[in-house]
């Protein structure tokens, strides 16, 4: 099987600056408002440094997606708790011309089984706009099960946005 995903690495910037970059429009309606900067190379270097700080931290595991080895996305197991909890939340996502192939499923499996196989996580949570049809299909195709609604969950957009709470457990 092709892998979809590896770590990210401080290489990666140019190429995600240009993929954000061409992707800023369709991107803005599923994410957080985010300055200029975050759209140059140099923007992508911070947020690069600032993941692999967490991945160094034991509290992240940020990677890259990845089409016939070219990267085309990040995916990430963000705010990973350990003791009792073991659990993480996870984001993605895909640049603009890339999505519709199935590279969001492929990639989100792979991770899920790195969290649950590797990392030795027992859940892990992910949150979409109820009017996110994509991402909650990504997600029911690997098993993820609806167990709530958060109301003004997380700010996209400029605005306070509900969510619908997804989580998957280790088998």
């Amino acid at each position: 099987m092709t892998s979809h995903l590896r770590a990210l690495e401080p290489g990666d910037a140019e190429q995600l600056a240009e993929l954000v970059r061409r992707s800023r429009t369709f991107l803005e309606p599923w994410e957080p408002v985010r300055p200029d900067s975050y759209f140059t190379v140099a923007g992508q270097r911070e947020a690069i440094d600032q993941s692999l700080q967490q991945k160094a931290a034991g509290l992240a595991e940020p990677c890259v997606i990845l089409e016939d080895g070219v990267v085309v996305g990040r995916i990430t197991l963000n705010n990973i708790v350990r003791g009792p909890f073991q659990s993480a939340s996870l984001g993605y996502w895909l640049d603009r011309e890339a999505v519709g192939r199935g590279l969001a499923t492929a990639a989100v499996g792979e991770l899920v089984t790195l969290a649950f196989d590797v990392i030795g996580l027992h859940r892990v949570e992910a949150g979409t706009l109820p009017h996110n049809l994509a991402s909650r299909a990504v997600l029911t195709r690997n098993r993820f099960e609806q167990f709530g609604y958060a109301q003004r969950y997380l700010a996209i957009a400029g605005a306070w946005a509900d969510h619908i709470l997804f989580q998957r457990l280790a088998d």
